[in-house]
């Protein structure tokens, strides 16, 4: 298989690989030593891997930072076989390995030179964090669209509308004159702060809902697969609640800007 350079490409837009000590497809951590395996060989390859609870500072902040590891085992009776699968911080599918096959008997090396055999898929990888920078505009205040979405503005002020195509291979500005519309961006806001509240975590399929006294369901916590962190479901919010020494915090973003707010939850 020839994985073209703009798959690898985005590799380079995350800091940080999290390994699982346990992987989904066991019951006990660093089972047949798969989870030291991974991470040793993440860093032999130039990648920046961390354990799942020993995340650093920064990516306890920014869970984006970083791609989650996962290894799916496809293993039969007669052979050992494993897929390496890393996602964002949606979840989104970034990257797949090939499948590395082991006909080896005994576990711990069969699963080594298997995994080995995943890991071929970065051989020849140039792996190098590159921090994404936002495009700056030196005209008004305008809206940026990456397909067809082309929001008008105000007809007085007679911005420039600009159009980015946005590919690796391809970077384009086109410039037009703005047709009227009546057409307004929606706006999502909090419009309501937790902070001071105490909220009953009540277990739900796939994560917990938040109530408080009256009780009324506040938000609901979606499961992730790293430990005491949840994606949020609240009126189209992006954000997640997680754990941090032993508080929670509700981290969001609002208008483009990232808030942070300190939550009372008694699970």
């Amino acid at each position: 298989m020839v994985l073209s350079s703009s798959v690898y490409g985005q590799l380079n837009d995350y800091k940080y690989i999290i390994v699982p000590k346990k992987f989904d497809a066991y019951k006990t951590e660093n089972k047949h030593q798969t989870s030291t395996m991974i991470k040793h060989l993440f860093a032999q390859k130039g990648f920046n891997a961390v354990y799942d609870d020993e995340l650093p500072e920064d990516l306890s902040r920014d869970r984006c930072l970083g791609l989650l590891v996962n290894l799916e085992d496809n293993s039969s009776m007669f052979s050992t076989k494993t897929v390496l699968v890393m996602r964002d911080c949606t979840s989104n599918e970034i990257f797949r390995t090939l499948e590395g096959r082991s006909k080896v008997k005994d576990y711990r090396a069969a699963y080594s030179e298997a995994i080995e055999k995943s890991f071929g898929s970065f051989d020849g990888l140039q792996y190098k964090y590159e921090p994404r920078k936002n495009i700056e505009v030196t005209e008004k205040p305008i809206t940026v669209s990456f397909k067809n979405d082309v929001k008008s503005l105000d007809e007085a002020s007679k911005p420039k509308m600009v159009v980015q195509e946005a590919t690796p291979e391809n970077q384009s500005f086109k410039s037009m004159e703005p047709k009227s519309s009546n057409f307004k961006k929606a706006e999502t806001k909090m419009n309501e702060s937790f902070t001071s509240e105490l909220l009953y975590a009540q277990p739900i399929e796939n994560g917990y809902q938040l109530v408080d006294s009256a009780p009324k369901v506040r938000m609901k916590l979606i499961e992730t697969s790293i430990e005491n962190v949840f994606l949020i479901d609240y009126k189209g919010i992006s954000g997640v609640v997680l754990k941090k020494e032993n508080r929670w915090f509700l981290e969001y973003l609002e208008g483009g800007t990232k808030k942070i707010e300190e939550l009372n939850i008694k699970f």
